[in-house]
């Protein structure tokens, strides 16, 4: 990592355990366990990122993102995009962002599997979805991997 990237790591890790701490420390609190139960920690950027099961995409929590396995770099990146996003929105990101993405993504799935909808709006028709994406997109458009 150069120098320029160190500074960036900085900045993300001050603003997500201070403005950002409610979900970073949930995130961590999920890492811990994760690590007790052998799970190791591996690195997007400058990201915390755990890999669990299979075929499901992905969540973060402040500085920590939680995939299935292999998980594609598009995920990586739109995951990444909420960890900025915490570090804007801090305390409000809760509400602003993760509550409502996970309430939509199990609608969505409700709709898909039960109700066997097809012709649901697009997963980032929405704004935070959107705005996740385009920030992974623009400040981590390669895999950079560690550990």
């Amino acid at each position: 990592m150069d120098k320029a990237e160190k500074s960036k790591a900085a900045r993300f890790w001050t603003l997500s355990l201070t403005w950002g701490l409610p979900l970073t420390l949930i995130g961590l609190a999920i890492a811990i366990v994760l690590t007790i139960f052998g799970y190791k920690p591996k690195k997007f950027h400058y990201m915390i990122r755990f890999e669990v099961g299979e075929n499901w995409g992905g969540f973060s929590l402040g500085g920590f993102i939680f995939t299935n396995e292999n998980p594609s770099l598009h995920t990586q990146q739109h995951e990444a995009g909420h960890c900025i996003q915490n570090t804007v929105f801090g305390f409000a990101m809760p509400f602003l962002v993760s509550i409502p993405s996970a309430v939509r993504y199990w609608y969505r799935e409700y709709l898909r599997k039960v109700r066997k909808k097809t012709d649901l709006p697009a997963y980032e028709s929405i704004w935070f979805e959107k705005q996740a994406t385009e920030i992974g997109e623009k400040y981590f458009p390669e895999e950079i991997s560690c550990g």
